[in-house]
């Protein structure tokens, strides 16, 4: 009778998030490097002599500056952090801006959507019965392709929306207002 097969144990980088083997291919190589020759000197023995002939390097680099220098401390400024998604992915941090679309459907009826208040800290529900009220028309809160909510008002009214957003909500600049006309972002001042 045949063996089962058993399964891979498979290595995966803890800067990047990839197997080792691909880490090569991903978008942080050089931030990769120190991990792959610590923790899987294997998969890459190049990086072991490469890294060797650096830290001699490195060392003599260091004797000659600890005699040249008497007593200068090294300053080691600590890097930013940045939010990582599995795969090596950074995440973006969200601009602070609202942006004002009109979508066209049934060749006349329109839709305005509205994207980006909640980053000014505006309750979307509490600002699609406000614009309810003011504009007489339909608001409502719904998640938009980016999963991400926006708000959706029937009817043409971006010629109004800029003044009454600035009105309404003092938190939000008229700077950080766009429109988007014809596939492309258009500043409302």
């Amino acid at each position: 009778m045949a063996e089962k097969p058993q399964p891979v144990q498979v290595l995966y980088c803890g800067v990047c998030g990839l197997p080792a083997e691909y880490c090569e291919f991903g978008p942080d190589f050089e931030k990769c490097k120190p991990w792959l020759i610590q923790n899987a000197p294997e998969v890459y023995p190049d990086l072991l002599k490469e890294a060797n002939a650096k830290d001699a390097d490195k060392v003599s680099d260091q004797l000659q500056s600890t005699s040249i220098s008497a007593g200068g401390g090294s300053s080691t400024s600590k890097p930013e952090e940045v939010k990582r998604l599995p795969g090596g992915k950074i995440k973006k941090k969200d601009k602070q801006e609202v942006i004002i679309e009109k979508v066209v459907r049934n060749k006349r009826k329109c839709i305005t959507t509205v994207k980006g208040l909640e980053l000014f800290g505006v309750k979307l529900s509490d600002a699609s019965k406000k614009l309810g009220k003011k504009f007489a028309t339909g608001a409502s809160v719904v998640k938009g392709p980016t999963e991400k909510e926006q708000i959706d008002v029937q009817g043409d009214i971006s010629y109004d929306i800029v003044e009454f957003i600035t009105d309404t909500w003092s938190d939000v600049p008229e700077a950080a207002i766009f429109f988007i006309e014809d596939g492309k972002k258009v500043p409302a001042v």
